[in-house]
């Protein structure tokens, strides 16, 4: 039984053994160093409910992350309460609604996303509410400019994309975009899947967006995978500020640290969670931002970005192509194999499953949809 069990597991594939390409969904190798805080007794034993008092160095560690992830960003402010990138993204819909109610629009009953956008983008906007309207994407990958200016209108509640987006390529008219639809009176909000391919070199905050969800475990060496645990921490530009979940750990004159909640902030749109969301992922992305520093925060951008045009080359060299053959890639990339499905029979998903015969994980396969016989 044990040498059937030991075979079993050696069929899976594993990060140590083999390269896993799984385009911005990926399940980042952990360092044992990120690891090794949440096993540390004054951190792994702490009781929820313990005084204030004895539970200083957490709150202070929350602080620090919000206000380091704050400035990595472009945000005014960052909460942790999220549990997972999804619930980040349910967190930044419910900021903006809460904003245009505020603003007595509620008519403002229309999310716009690109056909380059993740996913969950869509199911996120109709959780809270929300029609979906598809903007295109042009041939090469970038929005389509003029389709998102017909789009926009006293309808928008807001834009949901990614940049570099899912199609691998950097949003040239990104500030275009942005002033489209603040003009138009909507909010643009930020899906951060991708962000480890302009970690250190440009912020979100910066092109425009009003609210972003960070996955940590995507960017901040957190585990991935398993079904958790995650975290999804938010940051919001200031006019959002007000809305933000509680609790929120305050400091007071004296140094110390307490919650705030809903009788300090009563606009807040209320708890996500108890506390500060997942504490002991969040130590782990507070560590590893630690052990970057600022310095090894710019080679995250840098790294991702040459590894990912580094390997695009090597594969268009050898008869792949690529869907967007004059851009640059960012993080990832798109290959097509349409042109071997139609002269040779070849499909995408046969190329993936022939890859698993030789031991290695194939990447994502037909997404996003826009892309024919599309690799991630």
């Amino acid at each position: 039984m044990m040498r059937y069990l030991r075979r079993l597991q050696a069929k899976d594939v594993a990060l140590d053994r083999s390269m896993i390409p799984l385009g911005s969904c990926t399940m980042k190798l952990n360092a044992a160093a990120e690891m090794m805080p949440v096993s540390w007794p004054k951190f792994a034993k702490i009781h929820p409910f313990a005084p204030k008092d004895q539970a200083s160095g957490f709150h202070e560690m929350a602080r620090e992350l919000e206000g380091m992830l704050a400035r990595l960003t472009g945000f005014h402010s960052v909460t942790l309460q999220p549990n997972s990138g999804a619930q980040g993204e349910y967190t930044g819909l419910l900021l903006i609604r809460a904003y245009h109610r505020s603003r007595g629009e509620d008519h403002r009953d229309v999310v716009l996303i690109p056909t380059s956008a993740h996913g969950t983008n869509p199911a996120t906007a109709v959780m809270c509410g929300y029609k979906v309207r598809e903007v295109p994407v042009g041939k090469d990958g970038d929005v389509d400019l003029d389709a998102l200016k017909e789009a926009v209108g006293p309808q928008t509640a807001g834009l949901m994309m990614t940049n570099p987006s899912t199609c691998g390529v950097f949003e040239r008219k990104i500030e275009e975009i942005a002033k489209t639809v603040h003009d138009a009176g909507g909010l643009l909000y930020y899906d951060g899947a991708n962000l480890n391919a302009i970690l250190g070199k440009v912020r979100p905050g910066d092109m425009g967006f009003d609210v972003i969800h960070m996955n940590l475990h995507k960017t901040f060496a957190t585990p991935h995978g398993g079904g958790g645990p995650g975290a999804g921490p938010v940051g919001v530009s200031s006019r959002l500020q007000r809305y933000m979940p509680t609790p929120v750990v305050g400091q007071r004159e004296d140094g110390g640290f307490y919650w705030k909640d809903t009788d300090e902030l009563p606009d807040s749109i209320g708890h996500l969670s108890a506390f500060m969301g997942n504490a002991g992922v969040l130590l782990r992305a507070y560590f590893y931002a630690m052990v970057l520093g600022r310095e090894g925060m710019i080679r995250v951008g840098e790294y991702s970005t040459l590894a990912a045009n580094y390997l695009s080359k090597r594969l268009q060299d050898v008869g792949c192509d690529a869907a967007y053959p004059s851009r640059r890639a960012s993080h990832e990339f798109l290959l097509t194999f349409a042109r071997q499905a139609k002269h040779n029979g070849v499909t995408a998903v046969d190329v993936a499953k022939r890859l698993l015969d030789y031991n290695q994980h194939a990447p994502t396969v037909y997404f996003p949809l826009l892309v024919p016989e599309c690799f991630l």
